[in-house]
């Protein structure tokens, strides 16, 4: 009887956790890993894109836009000219002068695969001063 009185007196007992010791083993992690910490600055490829506001104006020659909307249509003054009027469109341009600028203007959402495209058939029609917003 005396054992079961004393189990039970123990049961009772209001026990606590100390979380303390927890507490500042988790504050030496956090310090730990940020003084430990690595910043590493990523190698980028350099690209000729002009500034978004005020576009390069080289010499007396302003750029030539040629646009790609939202849904992948190519345009040249306001009206679609597609992908396959590119070339002769560039030829023309380039053949009085082959420093002539040309601007590549593509929208936000417009597909990475109709730039590169664009930007391939610009450069094989022969034009040497490419750039883009």
């Amino acid at each position: 009887m005396a054992l079961t009185n004393r189990l039970h007196r123990d049961c009772t007992r209001n026990t606590s956790i100390d979380l303390s010791p927890m507490i500042d083993c988790v504050f030496i992690l956090l310090i730990f890993f940020i003084v430990t910490t690595v910043f590493v600055e990523e190698v980028g490829i350099p690209t000729n894109g002009p500034d978004t506001v005020n576009p390069p104006i080289e010499g007396s020659l302003l750029p030539v836009e040629i646009e790609i909307t939202a849904n992948g249509v190519v345009k040249y003054n306001e009206r679609s000219i597609g992908m396959n009027g590119v070339p002769a469109l560039v030829k023309q341009l380039v053949s009085n002068d082959p420093g002539v600028p040309i601007l590549i203007r593509a929208h936000d959402k417009a597909s990475h695969k109709v730039f590169a495209e664009l930007y391939g058939r610009v450069k094989q029609a022969g034009a040497q001063k490419i750039s883009f917003i």
